[in-house]
């Protein structure tokens, strides 16, 4: 589908390329492993809003019950913002109950949408163009790439980092990604992190494995994405999707399993990879915080916990922070 002008997307680095080396790198690793931010092609999206309405994956519907609670308060702090950015914004439902609020109370400053995936950008773009005179960006590239072309925006933003998207990424990446977010914050800017809290095992193993198996669907759909775009001949039935709660490391795993011993190829990465029976490759980590550790990440980063927001009963919080005065 082509994006409207409404939303013409913005592209940094190439995509093809990244994801091809992205493959190639992470399968010569041991453990074998694959970035997550390649799962999301068009099929991939949308079996990920499906996993967003399991009963048993409750991240989304706890997010936006927050974010109405604490939207009115955004809207009167942020009043004056000349734009909302969003770093992986999915459908675009999340900051639309922010964009939302803001109308009510002034015209609604313009939209910045940061993802690797088009289809992402797309959708989102849509919701959002639904509102009245918002102006919608999409830029097609890594978070880092986004912040720093949306740096210059001026009159005060809204830099959005919600869906515990943060959970992705490694505790070091995460402090340095906050990090460079902090940095690029300007005194009248605010940055809202929505991130997944430590519950119980079977619970979060339930969240990551489903009894349908739309997530497994979802974990086998990077292989398929593989074949499909850089000529792969992963056999799709001979992985077997697995979820892992990591106590120690405080993350769910999602990994791919090897069902027997096979050589696999995927010719624009360059690579032949060979696989034991029972060997994996790892697909995703999910790291789970508690309200502490996130106002730490926000502290070594240079940022101010200004009011937090929590669902006791999805253990799910989302966080406001501006930067710290020096």
């Amino acid at each position: 589908m082509r994006p409207s002008a409404a939303h013409a997307i913005d592209r940094a680095t190439t995509p093809d390329r990244a994801f091809a080396d992205d493959v190639r790198q992470g399968l010569q690793r041991r453990p074998r492993q694959l970035p997550p931010r390649w799962f999301y092609d068009d099929l991939g999206s949308a079996l990920f809003e499906a996993i967003c309405h399991l009963p048993w994956y409750g991240i989304t519907r706890a997010e936006l019950r927050l974010l109405r609670q604490a939207a009115p308060g955004l809207a009167r702090r942020f009043a004056g913002a000349g734009a909302l950015v969003e770093l992986g914004p999915g459908s675009g439902e999340k900051l639309a109950v922010i964009v939302d609020a803001l109308q009510s109370r002034q015209r609604a400053p313009a939209v910045h949408l940061v993802d690797v995936s088009a289809h992402a950008l797309e959708l989102a773009g849509r919701t959002l163009s639904a509102f009245p005179g918002v102006q919608v960006h999409a830029h097609r590239m890594t978070f880092e790439e986004g912040i720093a072309r949306t740096r210059a925006v001026p009159g005060g933003r809204l830099v959005a980092f919600l869906g515990s998207n943060i959970g992705n990424f490694e505790p070091g990446d995460a402090r340095t990604l906050v990090r460079g977010i902090g940095e690029a914050l300007g005194p009248e800017d605010g940055f809202p992190l929505g991130a997944d809290l430590v519950k119980p095992a079977r619970q979060l193993l339930l969240a990551y494995d489903d009894p349908v198996g739309v997530t497994a669907a979802f974990n086998r759909n990077l292989l398929a994405r593989i074949n499909r775009e850089l000529g792969g001949d992963f056999d799709l039935d001979a992985f077997r999707h697995e979820a892992r709660w990591n106590a120690r490391a405080s993350r769910v795993e999602m990994h791919l399993v090897s069902a027997r011993v096979q050589e696999v190829s995927v010719s624009a990465a360059g690579v032949r990879v060979p696989f034991q029976a029972g060997e994996s490759i790892w697909t995703e980590s999910s790291y789970k915080y508690d309200p502490d550790s996130l106002t730490a990440l926000g502290d070594a980063a240079g940022l101010r916990s200004v009011e937090q927001w929590n669902d006791p009963e999805a253990k799910f919080a989302l966080t406001l922070f501006d930067r710290a005065s020096t």
